[in-house]
């Protein structure tokens, strides 16, 4: 399936644009795959997951990070810093219910990543999260992701 079909074409366009353009931004394809595998599982995307999970295995991330994602905090031993503050950013931002993203937080995400990382990080959580939402809404199923 492609997603610009499910948003309309000039929709889909400009958020696929978004994604690509903070990807590209952040520069660490396999930070922005654990990004959007993360902000995924919190927002139940099956669809989303698709598409980063097969990119971070052929990208040569192992199964073992993979299944320890969701208890990264715990997995202590398997993300560096850097990761671990991307994550720590990911899940802040993907779930905005309980108020604000912390100071402490943010500031961690801060001390890994310049300026312009940072905005690209945030821009990334960002567009993975619209993804989900409207493909959960839509009810997009499993497994008809084409790039």
């Amino acid at each position: 399936m492609n997603r610009t079909r499910v948003l309309g074409p000039a929709v889909g366009a400009a958020l696929s644009a978004l994604s690509a353009a903070a990807e590209r931004g952040l520069g660490d394809p396999a930070l922005a795959e654990l990004v959007m595998i993360r902000s995924s599982q919190i927002n139940h995307c099956a669809f989303c997951l698709d598409m980063p999970l097969g990119a971070a295995r052929r990208g040569g991330e192992s199964e073992d990070r993979i299944q320890l994602l969701n208890a990264w905090e715990e997995a202590e031993d398997r993300f560096g810093e850097r990761e671990r503050a991307a994550l720590a950013l990911t899940e802040a931002v993907t779930v905005l219910t309980e108020g604000f993203v912390p100071d402490v937080v943010y500031e961690r995400a801060a001390k890994h990543f310049d300026e312009a990382e940072l905005a690209h990080l945030i821009a990334l959580i960002t567009a993975i999260n619209s993804w989900n939402r409207v493909m959960v809404s839509r009810r997009v199923p499993p497994g008809g992701y084409q790039p």
